[in-house]
């Protein structure tokens, strides 16, 4: 059986904790990390490719015969423009290259923002796709992009739907808190979905060698939570000041998503409720 050659392109936090499953497992031959700044520290699980996904005059250094391929990348800003370019354009700039002829596999990480608000209700891959903001729109455009490219090459790619990052790093939600910031609806309550940073990279892992994808999944953790409450405990559990009444957060929609596809792969999360997550990431009161 070939050894898969595997590229995570966009290799930030996600790809390297992705890259250091895969470093694990046997089937792999090698796991290349394209970024613009590549660590200047050698990374074991990682061989690193130095090059611009908005500037395909940066991507000839790929290495030949890519059999797999990650795409996660970061926009440098959150406005349009930049996520046309990494999502959008890089994508393209991406399957110009000759390295990639021969991929037998293809995972977009994507956003659950692609499904807008479903006033709290239970989703899953089948629930229709309804962007509030400009990234949702962006990325279901990489989405089609991405699923065509590999229908083109008669390969096997699907989507992964993240739910709200945390982990590791991660400390914006609770410096607000700290802060007395952060503000959240009671009536009716706003749904929120987390998925710890480890528990994501699992996913990805898990999707990019498993024998057969379907087109989409949903990753999350167990435990949909009111936003409220979510603050409530993590204000609880740093000694922040109580959380405030008020507005949801804009652009992200209440709904409920469920995993229960993800799992379907033999996937399940070391986290599976981010009350507890967070608290096993957050640093000693």
């Amino acid at each position: 059986m070939r050894r898969a050659r595997v590229l995570i392109a966009g290799c930030g936090d996600l790809g390297m904790r992705t890259a250091a499953r895969l470093a694990c497992d046997a089937r792999i031959l090698s796991v290349h990390g394209l970024r613009r700044n590549p660590p200047p520290i050698a990374d074991g699980a990682i061989e690193w490719v130095k090059g611009d996904l908005a500037d395909p005059s940066t991507l000839d250094a790929l290495p030949e015969d890519i059999t797999h391929l990650l795409y996660t990348p970061t926009p440098g800003a959150r406005d349009p423009r930049a996520y046309q370019r990494v999502f959008v354009e890089g994508l393209r700039n991406l399957q110009a290259c000759p390295a990639l002829k021969s991929l037998q596999r293809l995972v977009f990480v994507s956003s659950s923002a692609v499904y807008g608000d479903h006033d709290g209700n239970w989703i899953d891959e089948e629930t229709p796709v309804d962007p509030q903001g400009f990234n949702g729109r962006i990325l279901l455009e990489a989405e089609s992009r991405l699923l065509e490219w590999g229908a083109s090459l008669g390969a096997s790619a699907c989507v992964l739907r993240l739910a709200g990052l945390y982990g590791p790093g991660r400390t914006q939600l609770l410096d607000r808190l700290r802060q007395g910031l952060a503000r959240a609806p009671i009536a009716p309550a706003h749904w929120a979905n987390r998925i710890h940073i480890d528990d994501a990279a699992h996913a990805c892992a898990t999707l990019l060698m498993l024998d057969s994808v379907a087109p989409c999944y949903l990753g999350c953790d167990d435990t949909p939570l009111p936003l409220h409450e979510l603050y409530a405990s993590l204000a609880e559990h740093i000694g922040a000041p109580p959380v405030a009444v008020g507005p949801a957060p804009f652009g992200v929609g209440s709904k409920r998503m469920c995993n229960a596809r993800l799992r379907s792969t033999g996937w399940s999360p070391a986290y599976p409720d981010a009350r507890s997550g967070y608290f096993r990431v957050d640093e000693p009161k």
